[in-house]
């Protein structure tokens, strides 16, 4: 026994080492630097400068970022209900016996394989161009002559555009995960309840949402990353860098690191890093939340 042990320990070694090395490590360092003033994220411990919480009361006092964080709530918040209302529809849809239902699966999760910088190009060019856009050009046809004038990326209406385009290209991703759990539903539930008299919204809403309740949460986690690394999208919605109608916490982050945008005038990876413990933050508090409100232990398939 011991030897077996001892051969598991020497397989296990190298993934150990590795898991250390590019995830463990990182982490441990980026949560040393923000609080140590640094000026390149290269630099050698020896030349950090101690500023304890100084960075993270920078964070607090600076308004651009406490933009960028409301921003990422908006992101997070009604992006997130739309794309997880929309998602489930098709998802039910998908799963309650149409015809080509995998032409149709495939359809919906397309955008998720063209690349992002693609899709948002696509959007900003073809969709939102006030001359010979897709909306334009669909307004001024069925005679909506005000909303085919509207500047769509203009400021005020920039960053709506942009939530919009991004939950357009996410609605795919996160329907294939509901899709997958109600397709583990055993169809005797669904037969039981329509001899019982229960119909297509009874059914889906006392047995479908309850056994999803995992996948619920799964979905909300996932969106809940992808919302934080929030970046691409920003970056090609904005004329400038530091844009506040589209600026993310990441991008702020990425600024500060690099010393990029128009306002940030120094480089101080401190800062960069204290912006990272705290996206790390959000998730695991959101992560505690649902797994909190959220149960599914009682539920059975």
């Amino acid at each position: 026994m011991r030897q077996n042990k001892a051969v598991i320990a020497i397989f296990l070694m190298p993934a150990v080492l590795f898991f250390c090395l590019i995830f463990i490590y990182p982490i441990f360092r980026t949560g040393l630097m923000s609080f140590y003033e640094v000026e390149n994220i290269t630099s050698g411990m020896n030349e950090w400068k101690f500023s304890g919480l100084a960075n993270y009361f920078k964070l607090a006092d600076t308004s651009l970022f406490r933009i960028s964080m409301w921003n990422l709530f908006r992101i997070w918040a009604v992006g997130g209900v739309a794309v997880m209302l929309i998602a489930l529809f098709f998802a039910g849809i998908l799963n309650s016996g149409i015809k080509a239902k995998k032409f149709f699966r495939a359809v919906i999760y397309m955008p998720n394989i063209i690349s992002a910088v693609a899709l948002a190009t696509m959007w900003l060019q073809y969709v939102y161009n006030p001359r010979f856009g897709l909306f334009t050009t669909f307004f001024d046809a069925v005679g909506l002559t005000d909303f085919a004038k509207t500047q769509w990326t203009a400021p005020g209406n920039k960053f709506w555009a942009m939530l919009f385009a991004y939950c357009f290209g996410m609605v795919g991703y996160h329907m294939l995960i509901f899709s997958s759990g109600i397709e583990k539903i055993s169809p005797e539930y669904y037969e039981a309840a329509s001899i019982d008299g229960a119909n297509k919204l009874a059914q889906f809403r006392q047995i479908t949402l309850p056994l999803l309740t995992g996948v619920i949460k799964t979905n909300l986690t996932m969106w809940s990353i992808t919302s934080v690394s929030f970046f691409t999208w920003s970056q090609l919605f904005s004329n400038v860098v530091s844009d506040v109608d589209t600026i993310s916490p990441v991008v702020y982050l990425y600024n500060q690191v690099f010393s990029g945008g128009n306002v940030v005038t120094e480089r101080n990876a401190g800062v960069g890093a204290a912006v990272g413990i705290l996206m790390g933050i959000c998730v695991v508090v959101v992560f505690l939340l649902i797994n909190l409100l959220i149960r599914d232990d009682e539920l059975e398939y």
